[in-house]
């Protein structure tokens, strides 16, 4: 029968006795998982922001009308050139709406469906700003504003104002950051624009939007369903677009080509409008997982290194202990029990250390104009870290006092005393 308290004992003695050899041990453990903890939270919190950034402002699915050539050209309509190969040169887009037929029962049926979070529609005007002799052109969108604050998270883009003042304003305006800026504009201000057709209305500026894309800042701004569609001067059921959002993005490809065979819209889903995005973000998590483990791999060699030296000196230890009546067993359960305990010790340091890096990390500035609202790094304080951590130090720990200890208790106790 094994006797735990002597082993336990001894196994304390020996860690006690040889406490360089063991602080040594437990700091290679320490560092090891640290250092994974504090590079996967940071990496995978930085993934994790630069994917925010673009699903947050981009629908699971996007219904509207595309702008597209007839499919069947006035040619095959005559039946003496059925049989011909015909060639036909600067085919023009057939006369269509750029709104969507019947978009309020569309909204109220997606928004009726069990898999859909939310359906937002949306108005796409293209428009002039004018300050004085400066014209510049531009895209107004006309939005369900407290929908879009729910959906889309706009809350975090709004660097001035907010999307209650826009709600509650008739003819306010959320302007982009780079309009205002070469407008030298400002919230309280009134700005006009003009339509394609050249009517000229004022609104009053509301609020700043930067979505940390300067393509996007110098011509987007935001108004009202209701004022967009006066000023196009068009009926309450006038809808360009259409935005839904889903529980499940997973779901956004079958669902977009349901949508689009059953409402005859083009629907457009989310791996689809950002396919180089998608790419994008599996290289990141690969490296990221990829050094990540190849950075645990290291640890355990170097865990396994230490503990193969410590039980290799105390080999005398093995014989003595062989010598007064311990079992090979028992002088195996002895080193093993050294290597968890290191491995324990040293694990929780790692997490503790891991958890401190971290938070310093997320507590340094991170301030750039791209992204207004971001004022610290990204960490990702992922329970499953902390976890794969532990479990990792004390596998490897209890690995490398197996190999080495299984190997003493097959030694000769004689051999060792005559030194040979």
């Amino acid at each position: 029968m094994i006797n735990w308290k002597v082993i336990l004992g001894i196994a304390k003695t020996h860690m006690v006795t040889k406490m360089k050899s063991t602080v040594t041990a437990s700091l290679g453990v320490t560092f090891g998982i640290g250092a994974y903890i504090t590079l996967v939270s940071f990496m995978t919190g930085l993934n994790k922001m630069l994917d925010d950034l673009i699903l947050n402002q981009t629908p699971d699915i996007h219904l509207y009308n595309e702008i597209e050539p007839s499919v069947k050209q006035p040619i095959a309509f005559f039946e003496d050139y059925s049989n011909a190969f015909n060639i036909v040169h600067s085919i023009k887009p057939k006369q269509s709406q750029t709104k969507i037929h019947n978009a309020l029962p569309i909204l109220n049926h997606l928004r009726n469906k069990e898999a859909i979070r939310g359906a937002t529609p949306q108005i796409r005007a293209q428009i002039f700003y004018l300050s004085g002799s400066i014209e510049l052109g531009g895209n107004l969108t006309g939005i369900d504003v407290m929908e879009e604050v729910r959906l889309y998270n706009m809350t975090d883009y709004i660097v001035k104002g907010t999307p209650e003042a826009l709600q509650n304003t008739e003819n306010g305006i959320l302007l982009g950051a780079g309009v205002a800026k070469k407008m030298s504009l400002d919230v309280g201000d009134r700005i006009q624009i003009s339509t394609v057709r050249g009517a000229v209305f004022p609104l009053k500026i509301v609020g700043i939007y930067q979505s940390g894309v300067s393509d996007i800042d110098n011509i987007q701004s935001f108004a009202k369903l209701q004022t967009v569609q006066r000023i196009l001067g068009e009926a309450e059921n006038y809808i360009t677009d259409i935005n839904i959002k889903l529980f499940n993005m997973e779901l956004a490809v079958p669902m977009a080509r349901q949508l689009e065979q059953q409402f005859k819209v083009k629907a457009t889903d989310i791996k689809e409008a950002n396919a180089q995005f998608e790419t994008g973000t599996t290289i990141r998590n690969l490296i990221t997982y990829s050094v990540s483990i190849t950075l645990l791999i290291v640890a355990g060699f170097g865990i396994y290194n230490i503990l193969n030296m410590l039980i290799y000196e105390k080999m005398k230890d093995i014989a003595i202990l062989k010598a007064t009546g311990f079992s090979g067993l028992d002088v195996q359960l002895i080193f093993m029990s050294q290597a968890v305990l290191i491995g324990v010790i040293g694990g929780l340091s790692g997490l503790v250390i891991g958890f401190g890096l971290s938070r310093l990390i997320d507590n340094v500035a991170f301030e750039t104009e791209a992204l207004p609202t971001i004022t610290t790094y990204p960490i990702n304080y992922n329970p499953w870290f902390y976890v794969i951590g532990i479990s990792f130090a004390l596998l490897s720990t209890f690995v490398a006092g197996y190999l080495p200890s299984n190997k003493a208790r097959k030694i000769d106790p004689v051999r060792i005393i005559r030194g040979t």
